[in-house]
């Protein structure tokens, strides 16, 4: 049989998979509808499953709105280039998930605020507000969506054996049939959506363990990651130095102390895709949510990054051919998941394939929600129809979900997605926007003085001065900053500065004329929106408390056993 392509059980067991999450959906669908079809809930209620969502299902749907082809193709490819230091964009965000939630998840929720235009809106005027809006629609649909779409479809199709453009079509139309119902349905069905995704990842990376310790003579997992560490040390670094080749990725303390801080809390906390989990429910609900969120975010290496590094022990043992990988300059981490799946024994290999389409599907759900979220509340009801009714604001919504999934379709084969990278090129790619938002945000929810005028040049300039930086090294010679670690040398010897050390110095520079122009126009009788926040709403359960504490001893014993 050709290993690339599933056998009977494999269909069986995906085809299980696919019933079970479908049937699912449609009962959590008709228990919200009446007998007529038409939703008992309002466009909040479709949007935000307002009040429906348990703690549970706000957990497993923000780890299966995040964990896609991105994470299991392109992390896996960044575990066997670069090993475990990879996974701090993982640990890292267990850490921002609990600051998330207890110092920004209370500040929207306390501000009645539903969607990130929203929250713009309000703080600053209707100008920030709708530019931002038109810039996630356009980020959400031509980037994000088409990302999740092509490159789950390439991973899915080199899995199955399965033609490119039928994989494309399939997954668009099981995520439309998910997304059709709702915030309530994508929520409850997330969590069968996370439980296949960690089974069939866990099964994965039991199996790549095995293998390795099979090469060696040996058995078992715990066998099988002693001697890739043992084989692989170099692998299993977590602060780079400056004489690392992968130094320019992961620039040593930054991962702790720079930007990825920035990634991690932009992400988490000013993102609708993201944030739209919790905003529909209470508090304490929320938090419990986002807490459950951090400690699947603990186990998220092992299922994405260690198969990664089994991956490149075994290519190193010559187990895997150039076919597989290609070799020197064509040598391509990204195939280390598909290749692993690939040799996977029948019905493991259809669970793995379950989990894979499961992460996939379940991403682009929430973020064609997303979309129609802030399309339908912010666009269509601010300015094309403010009288719409709750019912015609939930069928715009159903269309804008259609349309932007078949524009996904259209536009992804055209990107040259495929030859762009993996995992890192879209974290770099995101962070061009990410200092200026972020500081946004951070300023416009705990600093009261700060203007309008600040958050455009925040949103606009730090688009342009991420830009520059990019392009500084082609006009100045950056080596002066080598000996601090903010510039190292790329494949062809010019001084360049990290991107995640790019995020800092923009996120800081933001701030401080942020800071600048608020000051200089409240001294001339400038008005300001201040949110409504007091420390009262900072204040946690002890339940929650000692979780936070678990989260962060269990980080500190991780980095430093790897540092």
């Amino acid at each position: 049989m050709n290993k690339h392509a599933l056998d009977t059980i494999d269909y069986i067991v995906f085809f299980v998979y696919f019933l079970i999450v479908s049937g699912y959906g449609i009962w959590v669908y008709r228990r919200k509808t009446g007998h007529d079809g038409t939703l008992e809930g309002d466009s909040k209620d479709y949007f935000l499953a307002e009040g429906s969502l348990t703690w549970w299902a706000i957990g497993s749907s923000l780890i299966a709105s995040n964990i896609s082809a991105e994470q299991f193709v392109g992390m896996s490819g960044s575990g066997f280039k670069m090993g475990l230091a990879i996974a701090t964009y993982e640990w890292m965000a267990a850490i921002t998930l609990v600051i998330v939630a207890v110092f920004f998840i209370p500040v929207y929720l306390k501000n009645h605020i539903f969607t990130m235009p929203q929250f713009l809106n309000q703080r600053y005027n209707g100008t920030v507000a709708m530019i931002m809006a038109i810039f996630w629609l356009a980020l959400y649909v031509v980037v994000n969506l088409t990302s999740i779409l092509y490159l789950g479809a390439i991973a899915i199709s080199s899995i199955a054996g399965l033609n490119l453009d039928f994989c494309l079509y399939a997954l668009a139309a099981f995520a439309v049939i998910i997304t059709l119902g709702g915030m309530k349905v994508i929520g409850f069905t997330d969590v069968i959506q996370v439980f296949f995704l960690i089974l069939g990842g866990l099964a994965t990376t039991y199996l790549a363990l095995n293998l390795v310790a099979e090469h060696y003579g040996s058995s078992g997992v715990i066998n099988g990651f002693n001697l890739m560490t043992q084989n692989a040390g170099d692998h299993f670094q977590m602060i780079f130095k400056k004489d690392n080749p992968n130094f320019i990725d992961l620039p040593g303390l930054t991962v702790l102390l720079g930007g990825m801080w920035i990634v991690n809390l932009n992400y988490w906390g000013c993102n609708q895709y993201i944030t739209q989990r919790a905003l529909g429910a209470d508090l304490p609900t929320a938090r419990g949510g986002i807490l459950f969120a951090a400690f699947l975010k603990l186990l998220m290496p092992v299922i994405v990054v260690l198969p990664g590094i089994a991956a490149y022990v075994l290519y190193k043992q010559d187990v895997f051919g150039a076919a597989e990988f290609g070799a020197g300059a064509d040598l391509n981490p990204d195939r280390a998941y598909p290749v692993l799946l690939n040799i996977l024994p029948v019905g493991l290999k259809g669970l793995s394939f379950a989990a894979l389409t499961a992460a996939v599907v379940a991403s682009l759900a929430g973020k064609a929600n997303s979309i129609a979220t802030i399309f339908t509340l912010d666009v269509y009801k601010k300015v094309i129809n403010p009288e719409a009714s709750e019912k015609k604001l939930v069928n715009v919504g159903k269309i804008t979900v259609v349309v932007a999934m078949v524009l996904g379709v259209l536009i992804a084969p055209h990107l040259g997605i495929d030859k762009k990278g993996g995992f890192q090129y879209i974290q770099e790619y995101t962070g061009f926007v990410s200092p200026g938002i972020f500081a946004m945000f951070i300023l416009g929810f705990f600093w009261k003085r700060t203007t309008s005028t600040a958050a455009l040049f925040a949103t606009v300039g730090g688009f342009l001065l991420s830009v520059m930086f990019k392009f500084l090294p082609n006009y100045v010679d950056l080596k002066f900053l080598a000996p601090l670690g903010f510039a190292v040398p790329n494949a062809d010897g010019v001084y360049e500065i990290p991107f995640l050390d790019r995020m800092g110095f923009v996120f800081v520079i933001c701030v401080v004329m942020m800071v600048l122009i608020s000051l200089f126009e409240t001294s001339r009788g400038v008005k300001t929106n201040g949110l409504e926040v007091d420390r009262s709403m900072f204040k946690t359960t002890p339940g929650f408390a000692i979780g936070a504490m678990a989260i962060v001893a269990i980080l500190t014993t991780l980095y430093t056993i790897y540092w």
